[in-house]
């Protein structure tokens, strides 16, 4: 029995990406724009069509933390704006989300990570999904980051269904009213120290619904975000290696 089952094992081969730290992810995925130079009249009629208001004509920019990755900009900017492959979009400072012309990388900032996370967390991480009000896109690309094409649970990181049993918050979702409460409580259930992050262009900013009567997102006036993760809905890529930035394991 036990020598079938091994000979079973060794024709499936490695089904899992051998190093998560190298790994590309290949067209046709979206990720990190690019902008070389964009007409100023033009720039502003793509400003007029971008549907979550991350287009910026003056000063020329995109900001991740509103981008839903539709490519409708790069389409219209006749070559001055690309979306690469790269899935590196992960960052802890909000600001640096903000892609202007020239930009090659999304910045990391090393000294903005708390020293208790490294020293509590590194090793090994906990962290429980909620989704404030989503379609369940970014949900579905967070758990398959644990399946067996990525496996990132071998580094340590886990996804756990109570909070209780949680290191950290994982936010998706733009943060319903009728989900605030919810949040808050599942918050306060978390031991110190803890860790949040932002999953999705729709936690980070709204999205396409920043400004609705039916948010209610003080909840990230109110609490230290750990972590930004651009995406319409996320890579798993894309949280893997900004998880692996914020336990400084990968630089």
């Amino acid at each position: 029995m036990i020598l079938s089952q091994l000979k079973i094992l060794r024709s499936h081969g490695r089904q899992s990406i051998k190093d998560l730290s190298r790994a590309e992810v290949p067209a046709p995925f979206r990720g990190r724009p690019e902008i070389t130079a964009v007409d100023t009249g033009l720039a502003r009629d793509i400003e007029t069509v971008c549907p979550s208001g991350a287009f910026r004509a003056e000063p020329l920019s995109i900001d991740l933390g509103r981008c839903a990755f539709c490519g409708e900009c790069a389409a219209m900017s006749r070559g001055g704006i690309r979306f690469t492959a790269d899935h590196r979009m992960a960052s802890n400072v909000r600001e640096n989300l903000v892609v202007r012309p020239g930009m090659r990388e999304i910045v990391f900032d090393r000294d903005a990570v708390r020293d208790d996370i490294c020293s509590r967390y590194r090793r090994a991480l906990r962290l429980r999904e909620v989704s404030a009000g989503g379609d369940n896109s970014t949900e579905m690309e967070l758990n398959a980051s644990m399946n067996v094409n990525f496996d990132f649970g071998r580094y340590g990181v886990e996804f756990t269904a109570s909070p209780r049993h949680a290191d950290g918050l994982v936010v998706s979702g733009p943060v319903t009213a009728n989900m605030h409460t919810a949040l808050d409580i599942c918050y306060c259930s978390v031991a110190e120290p803890k860790i949040v992050i932002a999953a999705g262009y729709d936690a980070i900013s709204g999205g396409i619904f920043s400004g609705s009567p039916a948010l209610e997102r003080s909840f990230f006036d109110n609490v230290r975000t750990d972590l930004y993760l651009p995406g319409n809905p996320v890579h798993p890529m894309t949280f893997i290696d900004g998880v692996m930035k914020l336990l400084r394991r990968k630089w």
